[in-house]
């Protein structure tokens, strides 16, 4: 029987919805857009290669024409979408509401073509009363929002493919720059040239405990001396200097003089001030906010806290998460009202539901608040036993702030005393307390907004130091004086939280697109995570200084907006897509377009400036430079250069750190070998220290013999290794003999991936024999009989090698609740979770990586196995079976050719 067939982006948003609906429809997932612009050269349709414009995609000279094609990938999910049409009476598009939801529905209109009738339905949850009222309201693609995520991909399609060969050119090969991503990367260089430029100052303050009669003792802080503020580490400007004379600044000496004339000395109450405390809840999330919460409190990254709130809101907990608006429904208000009158009594609700003004600036997304889902949602409680213990989290995380943020304000009175001290030497002294006293708790009964900045209260929680009742006048004892001294601190990297913070604050990126920016500024080597700060890498301070000096529209802040600015307008209708690309790209009258620049300025990039970083001098006034090569970052002086080790922050390195670093020697001669007389020497290598014996041959001896070398054991260090460590590495590969049941040399060898046994193949064409082992010190002492036993043994995958054990444990997967474990493997080392393996990629290293980089990870492996599982191996017995017939097979395979033919002008949607 024909049934309507309704098509959703994911596999569990279709299994969730599939459930309400019940058979009377056909639920499938496209599983996300089922055609995009060609990735690359071999995805461009025959037809258009020869065309200049293929290789970007887009026809630039025919209003900016896209070419859309389906991906290889997809074609067998396209065809099966097809079949199922075929047998639908009608298409409900029920992809998401936002821009790339609507821009999937229409793709899908475009592809399957549908001869029946076709209908859009939206929602922003996913429950059962909110999918029937999705189908009893339909409406019509809305082309603004397709062609507000059209002209997007294009914009970025034509950013990314001009002036990312710049970047291959004059910085490195395979580098990219984008729209966002390298905005937000001039965000964290930025902020990496601060601190280098900061210079750190030292100053003193004192902490007093007074005493008033029987009240208990409260503690203050030294204000002033002599009518002059003392500084605190505001005060001082990022030279170490002190911003005016104004400030007393208290040394060590002084402060500890101060404090020893001021203990036990009498005080007076100068002044009392009192002041009403209220306190108002922040706002329900938006995505932005979710992903900083989440940070803060869940120490989750970007990608972390969308992937587990998809899963939320594909499940029917939470609704949609890509959204900007704070808005709550009427429905969602009467819940949250209901809940907090049942939970903390009556006193808690307002008397009218709070509303939020939206403060991100064109907030675009068709969307509720992320809150619980549901007319009367569930509290976490209720919900605990159908979700994992991270999900959990993110659940009651969203179910707070919503109600939260409809209880009433916290209510008390914050006391400020300021107390006068004379000192023992005749110096006038202040003293200043505070203390707040809340009457009524009103939100915080539920929720405390977390902050990045370690210069606030701690948790966002108030300072609760109850002050005696002292009026101006009374006296008090100053009883004990501690004098401490602090340092300057340079300003804070950016988090994830902070950095997706600062990009709303900029108008830059959409909450579609944070997490993914977060992800590709490290995935690409432009940052790395200290603990959870982003360092910016000086791979990405190249990047950052060519883009500034030969292309500074592409990373201004403004700019940047005001382009975000003109893609909501095409949205909104009041911009046209076409004439704005073409002045973005060809540019008008006297101003240059993308195209010109990059044309114009190639020639005018020095590729060894834009890659250089001054450090300043070593002690004998010699210049060292960072720079950054073709096998990374690398340190100059004169002719000397050293690799610069991978866990050294920018900051970091001053040129007091680049001169040890240049002092390590590549090379140490150990002595001469006893057997052969041949110099052997431990040098720095590219791939890690090791030891050879000999010296290179000229250039152009090709008859020469080149020198033994021999890695150094992961337990030797360059600076400790003897002559005789030497002679011994120098052993292998070490021959143990020959198996007397084939005939074959075994040799016992140590390799990128650790030490093994080897013998060569049987016959030509066929793979050599290998067993790996943990021990390394076991190259030096295995003997032919345990060689023989190994081989005679099944052979194991590298990632079963579980007598070595893991290279790092990792912890815990905030997403999954499973211990994360590095390993080392065929392929090289790679993160596994038990089920999950995930290879590290050419920016992480197994000694920088944490547990929030080896969850992305996971989860990216995750998706992409989700998205596309493993073809299943066809059985040898068929294939054997179709051997006979060999002229029908050939005539069918040109039948097919012809077949493929006249679908060919399918590819032009």
């Amino acid at each position: 029987m024909a049934q309507p067939l309704v098509i959703v982006e994911s596999p569990a948003k279709a299994r969730t919805i599939a459930g309400y609906l019940g058979d009377e429809y056909v639920v499938e997932s496209s599983i996300g857009h089922i055609r995009d612009l060609p990735k690359n050269a071999a995805a461009v349709p025959k037809k258009y290669k020869s065309q200049k414009w293929s290789r970007l995609g887009i026809d630039v000279e025919n209003d900016f024409a896209p070419l859309y094609v389906v991906s290889d990938e997809k074609k067998d999910h396209v065809k099966k979408l097809k079949a199922l049409l075929k047998e639908a009476t009608e298409l409900v598009l029920a992809t998401d509401e936002d821009r790339e939801g609507e821009a999937i529905a229409w793709h899908l209109l475009e592809v399957l073509n549908p001869r029946v009738p076709v209908k859009r339905m939206v929602f922003h949850e996913i429950t059962p009363e909110a999918i029937q009222r999705a189908i009893d309201n339909p409406r019509e693609i809305d082309k603004r929002l397709v062609n507000a995520q059209e002209a997007r991909r294009l914009l970025d399609r034509l950013y990314g493919y001009e002036v990312s060969p710049v970047l291959w050119k004059k910085v490195k090969p395979r580098l990219s720059a984008g729209r966002v991503q390298s905005v937000a990367t001039r965000v964290i260089v930025e902020r990496e040239r601060q601190r280098i430029a900061f210079q750190s100052a030292n100053y003193w303050d004192l902490n007093g405990t007074f005493t008033a009669g029987s009240e208990r003792p409260f503690t203050a802080m030294l204000l002033e001396v002599d009518g002059k503020r003392i500084a605190s580490g505001k005060d001082f400007a990022q030279s170490g200097e002190l911003k005016a004379d104004k400030f007393v600044h208290l040394d060590e000496a002084r402060a500890r003089s101060l404090a020893t004339s001021l203990e036990g000395r009498p005080a007076t109450v100068v002044s009392r001030e009192a002041k009403p405390h209220r306190r108002r809840p922040a706002a329900p999330f938006i995505t932005s906010t979710y992903q900083q919460e989440a940070s803060r409190k869940l120490r989750l990254s970007s990608a972390q806290a969308m992937r587990v709130a998809q899963g939320l809101y594909e499940r029917g907990f939470i609704t949609y998460m890509r959204t900007d608006s704070t808005t709550l429904s009427q429905s969602a208000l009467d819940a949250a009202r209901s809940q907090i009158k049942e939970r903390f009594g009556a006193d808690y609700v307002p008397e009218k539901p709070r509303t939020y003004q939206n403060k991100v600036k064109n907030a675009q997304e068709a969307h509720e608040a992320i809150r619980p889902a549901g007319d009367t949602f569930r509290t976490p409680e209720q919900v605990a036993d159908q979700l994992s213990a991270p999900e959990l989290r993110v659940y009651e995380l969203i179910w707070k702030r919503t109600v939260a943020s409809q209880m009433t304000d916290a209510v008390g009175e914050t006391v400020t005393l300021r107390l006068g001290v004379d000192s023992a030497n005749g110096e006038n002294t202040t003293f200043t307390t505070s203390g707040t006293t809340l009457t009524h708790q009103g939100f915080l009964k539920v929720y405390v907004e977390g902050t990045d900045d370690v210069e606030k209260s701690k948790d966002g929680k108030e300072k609760d130091q109850r002050l005696p009742a002292l009026a101006k006048g009374d006296s008090a004892q100053l009883t004990t004086v501690e004098a401490a001294g602090h340092d300057t601190q340079p300003p804070a990297r950016f988090t994830e939280a902070s950095l997706v913070k600062r990009l709303e604050e900029l108008g830059v990126g959409r909450p579609s697109t944070y997490a993914s920016i977060m992800g590709t500024i490290q995935a690409r080597g432009y940052a790395w995570k200290k603990g959870s700060a982003l360092v910016p890498s000086y791979l990405a301070f190249a990047v950052i200084t060519l883009l500034e000096q030969h292309f500074p529209d592409l990373v201004d802040y403004a700019f940047t907006a005001r382009m975000e600015d003109d893609l909501d307008n095409i949205a909104n209708g009041s911009k046209d897509q076409g004439p704005w690309l073409s002045q973005f790209y060809f540019g008008e009258d006297e101003d240059p377009g993308l195209k010109d620049k990059v044309n114009d300025r190639l020639g005018d990039i020095d590729a060894r400036a834009v890659n250089s970083i001054p450090l300043g001098a070593d002690s004998d006034g010699v210049a060292i430079v960072a720079r950054v090569g073709k096998f990374g970052p690398y340190l100059e002086r004169g002719e000397d250069t050293k690799s610069i080790p991978d866990d050294i922050p920018p900051d970091e390195l001053t040129a007091e750190r680049a001169e040890e670093i240049l002092a390590v020697p590549d090379l140490i001669k150990l002595g001469d070998h006893p057997e052969t007389g041949l110099a052997v020497t431990v040098r720095d290598g590219k791939f890690g220290p090791y030891v050879q014996m000999g010296e290179m041959p000229e250039k152009g001896d090709k008859d020469a013999e080149k020198p033994q070398t021999s890695s150094l054991f992961e337990a030797m260090d360059m600076g400790t290794v003897t002559l005789d460590d030497a002679v011994e590495l120098l052993k292998i590969p070490r021959v143990l003999g020959v198996d007397p049941s084939d005939g074959r040399e075994i040799v016992a060898k140590n390799g990128p991936f650790g030490p093994y046994i080897h013998k060569d193949p049987l016959e030509e064409g066929k793979r050599a024999e290998t067993r790996s082992f943990p021990e390394e010190d076991r190259l030096f002492t295995m003997t032919l009989d345990e060689a023989i036993k190994m081989f005679a043994e099944p052979k194991r995958r590298r990632g079963q090698r579980a007598a070595a054990g893991p290279l790092k444990e990792l912890g815990i997967d905030p997403t999954t609740d499973k211990a994360v474990e590095v390993k080392s493997g065929r392929f090289g080392e790679y993160v596994t979770d038990g089920e999950i393996n995930a290879s590290l990629t050419v920016n992480d290293s197994v000694e920088r990586i944490d547990i929030t980089r080896a969850s992305e990870l996971l989860a990216i492996r995750r998706r992409k196995l989700e998205l596309d599982p493993p073809k299943p191996k066809k059985k040898a017995k068929k294939k054997a079976a179709k051997k006979k017939p060999a002229k029908k097979a050939a005539a069918k395979k040109k039948t097919a050719k012809k077949a493929t033919a006249k679908k060919k002008p399918a590819k032009k949607a």
